[in-house]
């Protein structure tokens, strides 16, 4: 099992497949806002020495997702409702911008990969598959990526785009979520396929911020319930 968790953490060293580990760990809540995450205690839990849990506590650190604490020890910060305000705020910049250049750019092609993927959005939604959903609506915004034939534009939204993605999915639970996205992910495809870059550009704008508000919403309640 542990073998497992640790194969599934993706590539390269066993420190940055830890550091995978705990960071799935933190955005999705099973390590709460403030707990303490403590060496011993990971090294029996994973199965292997005390170092690269080191290094990847090192790593979250830098990723301000916890705070090491001088002769005290290693503790969950977490997101506020201004983390996810300040990622969705560069989303909102760079994905306006993508999707434009894409506009320009995008081959037959790619525009049919984004309606296939936009079919499967409306199949989840329409089951209320949150999880399927949440997989396929980052293929969606991948796709518009990748339409931009650009290495930078891909390099700079993946850097938050993990971050982005798990924090969102707290704004698929409200009801109707799920048909009110698939939606808004049709204005966008729509908008691509006529070709104007303004409506695109509006069209994404919308869907973020409707994200937004709902995410922050999500994260605000959590802080009042810790405060209390």
């Amino acid at each position: 099992m542990k073998k497992n968790i640790l194969e599934n953490a993706g590539h390269g060293s066993l420190g940055h497949r830890i550091f995978c580990i705990l960071r799935d760990k933190i955005l999705n809540e099973e390590y709460e806002k403030g707990q303490k995450l403590n060496e011993v205690v990971l090294s029996k839990e994973l199965n292997i020495s005390r170092t690269p849990i080191r290094e990847a506590l090192k790593q979250l650190e830098l990723e301000g997702l916890v705070k090491s604490i001088p002769n005290k020890g290693v503790y969950v910060l977490g997101f506020s409702s201004r983390d996810i305000d300040d990622m969705l705020e560069i989303r909102v910049v760079l994905e306006s911008l993508s999707v434009q250049l894409a506009i320009d750019r995008i081959t037959q092609e790619e525009l049919d990969r984004i309606k296939e993927i936009y079919d499967l959005l409306e199949f989840y939604a329409e089951k209320n598959d949150q999880e399927r959903f949440t997989e396929v609506n980052i293929d969606f915004h991948e796709a518009i990526y990748r339409a931009t034939h650009s290495q930078y534009f891909e390099q700079l939204l993946s850097d938050i785009n993990y971050y982005i993605h798990v924090t969102s999915k707290h704004s698929i639970k409200q009801p109707n979520r799920l048909i009110e996205a698939a939606r808004e992910h049709k204005e966008i495809y729509d908008a691509i396929v006529k070709k104007d870059k303004a409506l695109a550009k509006a069209n994404v704008e919308k869907h973020i911020r409707k994200t937004q508000s709902l995410v922050r919403n999500y994260y605000d309640e959590k802080d009042e319930a810790t405060e209390e």
